[in-house]
């Protein structure tokens, strides 16, 4: 059986289920131990019978239980809808409620350079070496919504464990905005950080989309010829795209085991395949606006960079490829994979596993970012 198409949405997409061989039902191949047969095609494409696949041994309980509640979410018809505006798709709602318990931070909407935004304090005040320093978040959602609901859920954490003043925007997106127009919006806000902020006391990150577009906008950023940031950090994302989601085997290994939906179809002859996100419908994947990783050159000015991952995210491949490209171009960066996770695992702040994340980011920044 060969793996079919199946659409991608929001912070959801199409994942995964390992095919059966292409042998008779009433005599199916088996190996020398009695197991039904992998069977391999001449240009080295995999037919694997069913599997079972228990959590990751390293999950802490929380982390295991978490797991768990993500998969059958995943198979609710519920997560196959982008809620409207910036609402928060279903299963993220308790995850909301636990970071507002959890993290106590003020909140401010505002406009920075005309742009939407939303400035995250703690409550007990900006940590003293935080003083001069600024974190600048770009939200998740598919570049098709979820503000401020994704950027509560990435600004809260850092600005309350971390001591740091955080600014959340609303950059455009689809459908209606099309490609350069949110890398536009974030240069907008830069500029406008760049008059109070030293560039070396900036640091920029996001989640998914907004991990995405931290890449791009630092390619942005090259472009209009602005001083690079003094730190980066590119979560549940990387720096391609292409005619099947973000590229590698992710896209057929590691999405079935995180949101237990069948595979993204391999990508047809010439690269004749849909873009994965409405935003990036009128981009070439090898533009290195569009995906930075194309260009060692761009990546060699890129400041240093954290890529977080799960092995089970769809994001798995295209961040590790990234972080490697990266590190080809003479740049620095880091790299943390989380086994037994999934994309943007992260957003629940109640598991073990993303107190660690947070710890990791923390860290970076504060290591990076001059004071």
């Amino acid at each position: 059986m060969r793996i079919g198409r199946r659409p991608s949405l929001g912070l959801i997409t199409a994942s995964l289920l390992l095919g059966a061989g292409a042998v008779p039902a009433s005599a199916p191949a088996q190996d020398n131990k009695g197991h039904p047969e992998i069977k391999v095609d001449d240009d080295g494409t995999l037919h694997v019978p069913e599997l079972t696949v228990p959590t990751s041994s390293f999950l802490t309980p929380e982390g295991k239980a978490f797991l768990t509640y993500q998969l059958k979410s995943m198979k609710d018809p519920r997560s196959k809808i982008l809620p409207p505006g910036g609402e928060l798709p279903f299963f993220m709602i308790p995850y909301l409620k636990s970071a507002e318990q959890m993290f106590k931070v003020d909140i401010k909407e505002t406009k920075v350079a005309g742009i939407p935004a939303m400035v995250f304090t703690p409550k007990d005040g900006v940590k003293p070496e935080n003083r001069n320093r600024v974190l600048l978040n770009l939200h998740g959602g598919g570049f098709m919504g979820c503000y401020p609901g994704c950027g509560k859920l990435e600004s809260m954490p850092l600005a309350a464990l971390g001591g740091y003043k955080v600014i959340m925007i609303d950059y455009r997106q689809g459908l209606d905005h099309k490609f350069p127009e949110a890398s536009e919006d974030v240069a907008k806000v830069y500029r406008e950080l760049l008059k109070s902020y030293s560039p070396k006391r900036i640091g920029i990150y996001g989640c998914s989309a907004g991990g995405i577009l931290v890449g791009q906008s630092l390619a942005w950023f090259d472009k209009e010829k602005l001083p690079m940031p003094g730190a980066a950090g590119l979560f549940c994302a990387g720096m391609t795209l292409s005619d099947v989601q973000f590229g590698g085997d992710a896209n057929f290994i590691s999405t079935p085991f995180g949101e237990a939906q069948m595979p993204a179809e391999p990508p047809p002859p010439k690269g004749a395949g849909l873009p994965p996100i409405p935003y990036f419908s009128k981009v070439r994947y090898d533009d290195p606006l569009v995906a930075p990783a194309n260009s060692l050159e761009l990546l060699a000015k890129f400041p240093p960079t954290l890529f977080i991952t799960g092995n089970r995210a769809f994001d798995f491949s295209s961040a590790i490829y990234s972080h490697g490209r990266m590190v080809k171009a003479g740049a620095e960066a880091d790299l943390h994979v989380w086994d037994g996770l999934f994309h943007g695992f992260f957003m629940n702040p109640a598991v073990p596993e993303s107190r660690d994340a947070f710890d990791v980011m923390i860290k970076f920044f504060g290591k990076h970012l001059a004071r």
